[in-house]
């Protein structure tokens, strides 16, 4: 009896996916490669399960692509709450107030903005995806094993301050490869001196492609692929 083989589309090209909430990268990746029926699908930079957002997608021969595009800067809209840490540095994690905390002024937070601008050492969180003698430093922090993790070299190219009303705190943030909002939001909130954590992300650019022209999930089909051209643009 002959062994039965799949047969793929020969599909090539860009995706830009608006990711929704609760959807993991690898689950829109999956989503998509059971939707065009192929077999290779990449993504260029994960997005938390809990962030929305532009996720650049490379199908077939675009594969090639996915180290160099992982590499375009990326802007978000970041939202996050002072006044609690968080052991995730995000809303996921066991969050606990920081006793005596109370309202800090604008002029205070404007100010610890411009420290974060440039290129600076940034320690990534304990539940990343950063390897530890080849294991996931997530998968250390949820058996209570702290990750020996080393900061790494980031870069913000701009942050702007759209919104404050303690103790929630809006941001905008343009940064290169390798940045964990989730990092900020808790430097911030140590530097502050009250604690914080990200409670809110959205990633609105990866390169020049932008969320306005992001499609979603349900509309994917052929028609809706890109040239591998787009790269370039």
């Amino acid at each position: 009896m002959s062994k039965q083989f799949k047969v793929y589309n020969q599909i090539n090209g860009i995706l830009v996916i608006n990711k929704p909430k609760d959807w993991t990268s690898f689950d829109v990746v999956a989503k998509v490669r059971g939707k065009l029926n192929v077999k290779k699908v990449g993504h260029t930079g994960t997005l938390d399960p809990q962030a929305t957002g532009v996720l650049v997608l490379c199908i077939g021969k675009g594969t090639k692509l996915v180290q160099e595009l992982t590499g375009f800067d990326k802007e978000y809209i970041s939202e996050i709450t002072l006044g609690a840490n968080s052991t995730t540095d995000d809303q996921e994690g066991e969050v606990t107030p920081v006793e005596g905390a109370s309202e800090v002024p604008i002029t205070n937070i404007e100010n610890i903005l411009k420290e974060f601008t440039g290129t600076f050492a940034q320690m990534p969180p304990q539940f990343s995806a950063k390897k530890i003698k080849g294991k996931r430093a997530y998968e250390l922090a949820r058996k209570g094993i702290k990750a020996e993790l080393k900061a790494v070299d980031v870069t913000i190219n701009q942050i702007e301050l759209l919104d404050y009303k303690w103790p929630v705190l809006k941001l905008k943030i343009s940064c290169g490869k390798g940045f964990y909002v989730r990092s900020l939001a808790r430097d911030i909130g140590e530097k502050l001196g009250v604690g914080g954590y990200l409670t809110g992300l959205e990633r609105t650019k990866v390169g020049h492609f932008s969320i306005e022209n992001a499609i979603s999930i349900e509309q994917v089909e052929e028609k809706t692929v890109l040239p591998l051209s787009v790269a370039k643009a």
